[in-house]
C-alpha cells in the first residue's frame, strides 16, 4: 500500500515577509522549519544562555510580530500565520 504524503509535506505560499528570511515559496512546512532554523543559527539569533530562547533581527522580528525574544515552541505558531 502507497504511504500517503502527511499535510506537512504539501507545498505551501509563504509571506513575503517570510519570503525575505527563507527564499520564496511554495515549500513544505517541514522545509519552512528547516531554513528558519538555518537563517537563526547563520545570523546567531539563538539565545547563547538558553538556546530555546530566539532573539529577533529586524527580518526576524517583521515575521514573528515582536522584537522581543521568541521561545522555540512558540516560533512555529507564530511562522504559521505567514503560511497560506
Amino acid at each position: 500500500m502507497a504511504k500517503k504524503n502527511s499535510a506537512f509535506m504539501k507545498p505551501v505560499e509563504v509571506s513575503d515577509e517570510l519570503g525575505e528570511v527563507i527564499g520564496p515559496g511554495p515549500m513544505p512546512r517541514t522545509e519552512v522549519i528547516k531554513k528558519l532554523w538555518v537563517y537563526i543559527k547563520k545570523n546567531k539569533c539563538q539565545d547563547q544562555n538558553n538556546k530555546r530562547n530566539i532573539i529577533p533581527d529586524a527580518k526576524l522580528a517583521k515575521v514573528f510580530g515582536t522584537k522581543s525574544p521568541v521561545d522555540m515552541f512558540q516560533m512555529t505558531k507564530k511562522v504559521s500565520k505567514h503560511l497560506k
